[in-house]
This record gives C-alpha cells, sequence and structure tokens, in this order.
C-alpha cells in the first residue's frame, strides 16, 4: 500500500512538470486554423484550407509549422511571439489585402496569453 501512496505521488509531480512546461511560452503547442483564400505568410503562399498549427522552438526562433489536413503539405514560417493583456477569448486572424493577395500579420488563438506577429 505504501509503494501504491509513492507512486501516485510520483506520477501526480510528473503530471505538474508536465503540464507546466506544457505551456510556458503562453501558447498551446498544437492548434486548428482555416484559411478560406490563399494567404501569403512570410515568403510562403499558403493554398486556401484546414491546418494543423504546430509550435515549435528552433534554437531562439518560433516556428509555426502549419500542416494542410489530408495532405502531406507542410509549410514552417518563423513569427515573433507578442504577450497578451489577458488569456485570448476567441481566434483571431489579421492580415491585409495587397493587390489579388492576402498577407497574414497575426494570429491569436483562443486561451492563448501571446500572438503570433509575423
Amino acid at each position: 500500500m505504501r509503494n501504491f501512496r509513492i507512486l501516485g505521488l510520483l506520477l501526480l509531480a510528473f503530471s505538474f512538470v508536465a503540464f507546466a512546461s506544457d505551456n510556458k511560452l503562453g501558447i498551446h503547442d498544437v492548434s486548428r486554423v482555416t484559411f478560406n483564400d490563399p494567404i501569403r505568410i512570410g515568403a510562403t503562399l499558403l493554398p486556401a484550407g484546414n491546418y494543423v498549427v504546430r509550435h515549435t522552438m528552433e534554437g531562439q526562433d518560433h516556428i509555426m509549422a502549419f500542416e494542410r489536413v489530408n495532405s502531406k503539405d507542410v509549410f514552417k514560417v518563423k513569427c515573433t511571439l507578442v504577450p497578451l493583456a489577458q488569456k485570448a477569448e476567441r481566434n483571431e486572424t489579421v492580415y491585409e489585402v495587397s493587390g489579388n493577395e492576402r498577407v497574414l500579420h497575426e494570429l491569436v488563438f483562443r486561451g492563448d496569453t501571446a500572438k503570433h506577429v509575423f
């Protein structure tokens, strides 16, 4: 019985450590976004569609990998994290129309405490 108690406490401690490191940047590791039209992010033009977005760090650079749903297409884009005053209440996509293209400037995901600026 004593061993089970110790094992339970260890599992609880590991859970807290995993949870704390899971969102230390103030963002979710994985999010979803839909672009109804093609959109340019930096030098990359993403086709319209549904994407799974994975957030990673490469050295000091924050990288967003946009993986198109039902496709093997993956587009990697560098961005800057900017802290928000409070948790985002909804998803937001901020872009401008330049010529015939939409150019993405910011992405905010509900529940995050930082936004992605391109």
